[in-house]
C-alpha cells in the first residue's frame, strides 16, 4: 500500500467532506489522520490516505468532484506512519496589532527558544482600521518552559502581548 497526502482547497460550501470522502472510499482508499477547517470563507482539508492505487488513479477519481465543486486538489506520495502523536506541553497565546511580519517574528523567537510547533491557529479581530492578530500556538518546549517564557520580554517590547502556560495532558 502507498501513503499519500491529499491537500484540497476551495470556496466553503456544504458537502465537500461528504463528497470527497465518498469518492476516496469508492476508490478503495483508507483514511489516516485528517485536518479540515474553514479560513476566510474558504475550506481547506489535508488528509493522509493509504491505497494500492497509483497516484494518477486517485487524482483521476477526484477529478469530477473537484470540477463540480470548484476545488483545487494536490496529491503527494508520503512516508505514512500513524500512532506517533507528539503531545504538546506548552500553549502560547499571542495578541498584537496586525502587521506584516508578526507571525514570522513570533514563530522565529519561539523556534530559537526551542519550541517545536505542533499546532498554530490564528485569526484577525478588531476593525479594519485597528486590526488585531491573534495566535494560539501549541507545541513542545524542547529547551524547557523557561526558555519559552524568556521570549516574552523581547516580543512584548515590540508591542506583542504573549501569554505562556503549560499544557496538562491526561492520558489513560
Amino acid at each position: 500500500m502507498n501513503w499519500y497526502m491529499l491537500s484540497l482547497t476551495g470556496k466553503d460550501q456544504p458537502g465537500i467532506v461528504a463528497r470527497v470522502t465518498t469518492v476516496l472510499f469508492e476508490a478503495g482508499c483508507h483514511l489516516g489522520e485528517t485536518s479540515m477547517m474553514r479560513l476566510g470563507g474558504n475550506f481547506s482539508m489535508m488528509l493522509m490516505l493509504r491505497s494500492e492505487k497509483q497516484q494518477s488513479e486517485i487524482e483521476q477519481a477526484l477529478t469530477l468532484v473537484a470540477t463540480d465543486m470548484g476545488l483545487h486538489v494536490h496529491l503527494d506520495v508520503i512516508e505514512g506512519s500513524l500512532h506517533q502523536h507528539r503531545i504538546p506541553d506548552v500553549r502560547v497565546t499571542v495578541h498584537g496589532a496586525d502587521r506584516a511580519g508578526i507571525v514570522s517574528r513570533v514563530t522565529t523567537s519561539l523556534a530559537e527558544a526551542g519550541l517545536n510547533i505542533l499546532d498554530l491557529e490564528s485569526d484577525v479581530i478588531g476593525t479594519e482600521e485597528e486590526p488585531v492578530y491573534i495566535m494560539i500556538i501549541e507545541g513542545q518546549a524542547c529547551k524547557g518552559l523557561e526558555a519559552i517564557e524568556a521570549t516574552q520580554a523581547a516580543l512584548e517590547s515590540d508591542n506583542i502581548d504573549v501569554h505562556v502556560e503549560p499544557v496538562e495532558t491526561l492520558i489513560g
